[in-house]
């Protein structure tokens, strides 16, 4: 087991990694940004190191820094987290090349499955389901245009090394395409470097579906059930629950896309924690979309219907050990919602709310969980996401989880900054999230009566 153990990140994922290392007796070197001298994370581990100035490719995105804050401090590995260098394979590559281990997939699983366009091929290959659409990245406008009349409009256009949202685009016929396609391949190059895009089919108002992974160096993965991420925001998620409640996911659906989930990680040897995305239609037909090779934000729901604490396992198998799950050991019990408490405005088009955190009370009791690095005086600076915390309720129904996260958004408080609270908990209380019926395009359908202006 590793003696010492750097943090590659900040915020709530930091804190999250440097408990757990407290509980396998692992001592944790925090990095911060000079405008994170006072962050939560830099104040709890037992060392902490400025890798530079509050921009984020000056800090957290300084692999030469990072890298010399392991040797200066001796420590034998890096957890990424989430976001920053967490897919990064070069880092993953130069951290082997300085015998540091890198506590994720190897840098060549990386690449592979960080390539939208690639990992679609290496899935389909594997003989499993994937969205219609190009065989990796188009070479032209022709190109696109015609796989596009061939599997029908609409279609997506997306960065093969794509993330976050971004370089995505939703086109319904020839012109949009034509016009498209340029400005979505510069993007990508702005964002990720790559201008490679790639075209698929789009599918209407599908659920967004993830499997959640854990694979050792033997062989041996598993999956963890799955988890509803379909209450997004211009791709980015609100709120997540585990397990699904769509009608179509019955017990043999998800026996099906966790097998397949599992037979993906296999044909690329995968090892660490991963998550195989999914899209599923009205129908139940299920589409691989992409993996993450990474911890995700909405972990915490999996643990807590699973009682498995995937970081440590993370630790655990970047150390050596072999997975002491089985698949027959993984149980679903009761229900989980993840609300991301961010400080912003809803009203104003979710514009970020920077600033100091005057007064925080935050909820509690059984089956209340909060994973959060903020604190009253802490000042939420707008170099890095706005997230406050990550609010997860659980109980034995859902019915109940929605019950408790309804009175744990209303007793959330914090002044000092917006935070879209009250937008969470107007969601809780719509009868469509109560009954389980909705899309990934829910949302976008219904900000307007969601923020009470209809």
């Amino acid at each position: 087991m590793f003696c010492k153990i750097l943090i590659a990140n900040r915020g709530e994922i930091a804190v999250r990694i440097i408990r757990a290392c407290r509980e396998l007796g692992i001592s944790t070197v925090a990095i911060c940004s000079e405008a994170d001298k006072t962050a939560l994370h830099a104040q709890i581990a037992d060392e902490t190191v400025c890798v530079g100035p509050a921009p984020t490719k000056d800090s957290y995105l300084n692999v030469q820094a990072i890298l010399s804050a392991c040797t200066m401090t001796g420590a034998q590995a890096v957890h990424p987290g989430f976001g920053f260098l967490s897919e990064n394979a070069a880092f993953a590559r130069a951290c082997k090349k300085c015998g540091i281990t890198f506590i994720g997939p190897d840098a060549a699983t990386i690449d592979l499955m960080g390539n939208k366009a690639q990992a679609k091929l290496t899935t389909k290959n594997a003989g499993v389901p994937v969205v219609p659409g190009s065989d990796g990245a188009v070479r032209s406008v022709e190109e696109a245009v015609e796989i596009a009349q061939k599997i029908g409009y609409p279609v997506m256009i997306k960065a093969s090394a794509g993330g976050g949202g971004r370089g995505i685009r939703l086109i319904q016929n020839k012109k949009e395409l034509t016009a498209a396609l340029p400005v979505v391949k510069q993007e990508a190059l702005s964002f990720f470097g790559d201008d490679g895009v790639y075209i698929e089919k789009f599918i209407i108002e599908p659920r967004h579906i993830e499997i959640q992974l854990l694979a050792d160096h033997y062989g041996n993965v598993v999956h963890l059930g799955e988890r509803d991420c379909s209450m997004q925001r211009r791709n980015q998620k609100v709120l997540e629950e585990c397990p699904s409640p769509a009608s179509v996911m019955t017990e043999d659906l998800r026996s099906r896309m966790g097998a397949d989930a599992v037979k993906v990680a296999k044909a690329v040897g995968y090892k660490n924690a991963g998550t195989i995305e999914f899209l599923v239609d009205e129908k139940g037909n299920y589409y691989f979309m992409e993996m993450n090779t990474r911890v995700q934000v909405e972990h915490p729901i999996t643990e807590m219907v699973t009682g498995v604490d995937i970081v440590k396992q993370q630790i655990l198998i970047a150390a050596g050990e072999k997975l002491h799950l089985t698949q027959k050991d993984v149980k679903q019990t009761g229900h989980a919602i993840e609300c991301r408490i961010n400080a912003e405005n809803p009203a104003e088009n979710f514009r970020p709310s920077p600033g100091t955190i005057m007064a925080l009370y935050v909820p509690g009791g059984p089956g209340i969980r909060i994973d959060s690095a903020v604190y009253a005086g802490y000042t939420i600076t707008p170099y890095y996401d706005s997230m406050i915390g990550k609010l997860i309720a659980y109980a034995p129904t859902r019915e109940e989880a929605i019950l408790k996260m309804r009175w744990a958004l209303a007793e959330f408080l914090v002044e000092g900054v917006d935070t879209n609270i009250d937008f969470q908990l107007s969601l809780l209380r719509n009868e469509n999230f109560v009954s389980g019926s909705y899309d990934i395009g829910f949302l976008g359908r219904n900000k307007e009566k969601l923020l009470g202006r209809e």
